[in-house]
């Protein structure tokens, strides 16, 4: 990571117009630990045909998935870091913000294409950008998706990564999964939602972005949920500390 596009981003603003093209277009922001759920609930969301699913611009290079590689304008928009610095002088994105050394973030672009075609931006997106898009549009609709319990989700978790993972890459996931469930715990930005039902997640998500605003909804067993989670990732990450 370079020191002028570290500069660039520490005082980055979208344009004018970008925050006024926000608050024109309806966004769904999906959050939650890898595991919970999101891919495949945006794979159903897509499907009714009234959302656009945002694709982020990253420096990083394209990664094998499973056997398949990352193409170019499907996972990701891969761009150098000359192209990104490039991106922040012209105002181009949304929000950015640097990840394991690499720049990830939203172009106005592709808000702009949802709103011209008259649907629902929507992506996944890491904590620190929810903050970012509701500093520019409170109304901007925040989901956080939940597994049921700790036992579900490790489950789902051997189920996408096998049972042989890196011992350090599986601790710094936890390590994740808890700063960001602390960060539901912690703000009222979200609606809390466990998702142990693809399809009545999917119905439930529908009920709140069909609606102008916010709906009153009352996600108290959700956040429950996402307090056990927290405690028992807790007793996790202790339990391997001790027995190292």
């Amino acid at each position: 990571m370079n020191s002028s596009l570290a500069d660039k981003l520490a005082t980055y603003q979208p344009s004018v117009a970008t925050t006024e093209l926000i608050k024109k277009t309806p966004i769904l922001l999906l959050v939650g630990p890898t595991g919970a759920g999101k891919d495949s609930l945006k794979e159903k969301l897509m499907k009714t045909g009234g959302y656009h699913h945002i694709i982020s611009h990253t420096t990083r290079p394209p990664r094998i998935n499973q056997g398949v590689a990352e193409q170019d304008g499907r996972e990701y928009h891969f761009i150098d870091k000359v192209a990104a610095e490039r991106m922040l002088d012209d105002q181009a994105f949304v929000e950015a913000k640097i990840y394991s050394g690499n720049l990830y973030g939203t172009s106005e672009a592709e808000i702009r294409t949802a709103h011209e075609d008259g649907k629902i931006a929507m992506t996944d997106i890491e904590v620190q950008g929810v903050a970012e898009y509701k500093a520019l549009d409170p109304g901007a609709k925040a989901i956080f998706l939940l597994p049921p319990n700790f036992k579900t989700w490790q489950a789902r978790l051997r189920r996408r990564y096998g049972d042989v993972v890196d011992a350090a890459d599986t601790h710094r996931r936890m390590q994740t999964a808890l700063e960001e469930i602390e960060q539901l715990l912690n703000t009222n930005y979200y609606i809390a939602i466990i998702n142990d039902d693809l399809d009545e997640t999917f119905q439930a998500v529908q009920a709140i972005t069909q609606s102008k605003e916010h709906k009153e909804v009352d996600d108290s067993a959700a956040r429950e949920v996402a307090r056990q989670l927290a405690a028992d990732i807790q007793e996790h990450l202790g339990a391997v500390e001790v027995s190292e």
